[in-house]
């Protein structure tokens, strides 16, 4: 949330002048200590200052972006992920460009029964296909698709940070958000989610605006 003039200006005062009392910021300003209350309460719930009882008020080392980092550090995939999209393995790969284009997704991905997770399908790989000229009715997905364990996923628990960092370093637009399971004794991924760029530039945008607050926890 954007500070005030009056609140950068009280921010000034005690990192300045720290450990400073309300009556002194006020004298400063020249305004009267209750007017200041609500200044004051801003900046200790953003974490710009502290206060200590018979101490005053102190600032904290703390810039707007070191606190957003902080707020970042806390939120999880799950707070932010959205709605899998999914196809079948058997789907024609002409299949999963319709679906595309009616999400309006980048990228579907390839499940078994139960919604186990198979393989990734991309525009890119799609278009890869399309440009060798093959006939996009008659193949199915699972022969384009990237397969386990080539994927790269994520989990609901995990915090957002790490997950872009996941996107970021493997070039991809999205990540399918899983939960381990096991199948006759073998460790698979049931595809609960998906976490896309879109995801983390909404979040950004949200904390910038001053509207994640406590809604990511």
């Amino acid at each position: 949330m954007p500070l005030t003039p009056r609140q950068e200006k009280i921010s000034d005062i005690v990192r300045a002048s720290g450990p400073i009392t309300g009556e002194q910021i006020a004298e400063r300003l020249n305004v009267t200590r209750a007017a200041l209350r609500p200044d004051l309460a801003v900046l200790v719930m953003s974490g710009l200052i502290e206060a200590r009882p018979k101490v005053g008020y102190y600032y904290t080392g703390k810039d707007a972006f070191s606190l957003i980092t902080d707020q970042v550090s806390l939120i999880k995939v799950r707070d932010i992920q959205s709605v899998p999209v999914v196809v079948s393995c058997n789907t024609s790969a002409y299949d999963a460009v319709v679906t595309m284009f009616l999400e309006d997704v980048g990228t579907v991905f390839a499940v078994e029964p139960g919604g186990i997770l198979a393989g990734v399908i991309s525009r890119k790989d799609v278009l890869k296909i399309a440009i060798g000229g093959n006939d996009l009715h008659k193949m199915p997905v699972k022969v384009l698709m990237t397969p386990m364990p080539k994927i790269v996923v994520t989990t609901p628990d995990e915090p957002v940070l790490a997950a872009a960092k996941k996107i970021i370093d493997n070039e991809v637009d999205s990540l399918p958000v899983v939960s381990a399971t096991s199948t006759l004794g073998n460790k698979v991924y049931e595809v609960v989610g998906r976490l896309t760029k879109t995801n983390v530039a909404r979040l950004f945008v949200e904390l910038g605006e001053g509207k994640g607050g406590n809604n990511y926890s």
